[in-house]
């Protein structure tokens, strides 16, 4: 089985990240999840350069999500929120029609992970990721535990510099060629 390494020659790089929760009943005094995400990117050295809640609502999501890549600051926006099945749940089809390259493999692995701390519930999600313009979004699910998986089981290492045999953080300065 793989074990992932960290390359001892290289040096951490610190990334901007923005948390948006997509909800309807939570605040940024009351939505957990969010805190959570920024708790655990600070904690790997990584900043939060902005974080708002937005509701279930395509045009905010997209436009939260939007105003973020724009930004020179922020390399990634982390999304928790809207991925199941319930009418409101609309994270996926917000942010999806943005992606310029689509990230199947997070989903794939973010099953996986999830599959071993929730069983079969993990088909309850629709997480999804991909590159908008030269910004890595990921959209997780609302649940704490959903977020600490997808951050400690994928982002942490594929956020860090550091992690061989490659991570996302090395892709960077490529993503602007044509």
């Amino acid at each position: 089985m793989f074990k992932s390494a960290r390359n001892p020659d290289r040096e951490f790089v610190a990334l901007g990240i923005g948390v948006i929760a997509v909800s309807d009943t939570r605040t940024i005094e009351t939505d957990t999840s969010g805190a959570l995400l920024v708790e655990l990117l600070e904690a790997d050295g990584h900043r939060c350069v902005g974080r708002q809640v937005v509701p279930d609502d395509k045009q905010a999501i997209r436009a939260a999500v939007q105003s973020l890549v724009t930004q020179d600051d922020v390399n990634v926006v982390l999304t928790t929120g809207g991925t199941g099945f319930s009418g409101r749940d609309v994270t996926p089809e917000a942010i999806e029609p943005l992606f310029d390259k689509r990230m199947d493999g997070f989903s794939v692995l973010f099953h996986q992970y999830s599959a071993t701390t929730i069983g079969t519930s993990s088909l309850q999600s629709r997480a999804t990721a991909g590159l908008i313009d030269t910004t890595f979004v990921f959209c997780l699910p609302g649940s704490r535990g959903a977020c600490r998986d997808a951050w400690e089981g994928i982002l942490s290492q594929q956020l860090d510099y550091r992690h061989s045999p490659c991570n996302f953080v090395e892709l960077m300065p490529r993503l602007t060629e044509r």
